[in-house]
């Protein structure tokens, strides 16, 4: 029998037995972790996911991928040149078992990206009940106010380029203060410019160095 599965943005058809190399995951070598979007399995097709299927996998080991380089030549006035390596974080796993059914009963860990700290507090926060409130929805021709900063944030609109809507998904994702993006890595920004679909924004606006400066001043 086989599956596919989802993880990382990317779909793994497998079957039992298979070894692969997937976007690193938060889990130790010698875990057994369970992936639970599953798009298809055998003849089965989700919609999009098979409802109660998983596939469980043993972590191998936690590894590096092929060193890419990554080149940047910007003919202007003052042009400029870069040259940038980058080896992503790998996680090597085994299949082990595939589940039609009962996934969810199984008791196994989640698979879980590593570097989603969003997703880790949401996994380990007790759910909380809808509250049903009625709310009246604004007209449209009035463009929508910008949420203000959590306690103890910075104003992330005074990086180049951020806007409400760019420091509101910021928000979201955990990012309130200058000194976070200050000490983001090649690793950090690849992840935070894929999950928010920057589209290169974060090297192209300089957020980190302006970051950086913004952080120095404010001590």
């Amino acid at each position: 029998m086989f599956a596919v599965l989802k993880t990382g943005g990317k779909q793994y058809r497998v079957q039992s037995g298979d070894v692969l190399k997937v976007e690193k995951l938060a889990a130790a070598a010698g875990e057994t972790i369970q992936f639970n979007d599953v798009l298809m399995v055998g003849a089965t097709v989700g919609t999009p996911f098979v409802e109660g299927a998983g596939v469980q996998a043993e972590v191998i080991d936690q590894i590096k991928g092929e060193k890419v380089i990554n080149f940047v030549r910007r003919r202007r006035k003052h042009s400029s040149k870069r040259t940038k390596g980058h080896r992503q974080n790998l996680t090597l796993l085994r299949v082990t078992t595939i589940l039609e059914n009962g996934a969810e009963k199984s008791g196994v860990k989640a698979a879980m990206g590593a570097g989603s700290a969003v997703a880790v507090a949401d996994a380990a926060a007790p759910k909380a009940a809808p509250k049903k409130t009625e709310t009246k929805a604004a007209p449209k021709s009035e463009p929508e106010a910008a949420a203000p900063a959590p306690e103890g944030g910075d104003d992330l609109k005074r990086l180049s380029g951020v806007g409400p809507a760019l420091e509101k998904k910021l928000h979201a994702a955990g990012v309130t203060t200058f000194a976070q993006i200050a000490a983001w890595g090649p690793d950090e920004i690849a992840e935070f410019d894929e999950k928010l679909s920057f589209k290169g924004r974060i090297e192209r606006e300089g957020w980190v160095e302006q970051a950086k400066t913004l952080a120095a001043e404010k001590e």
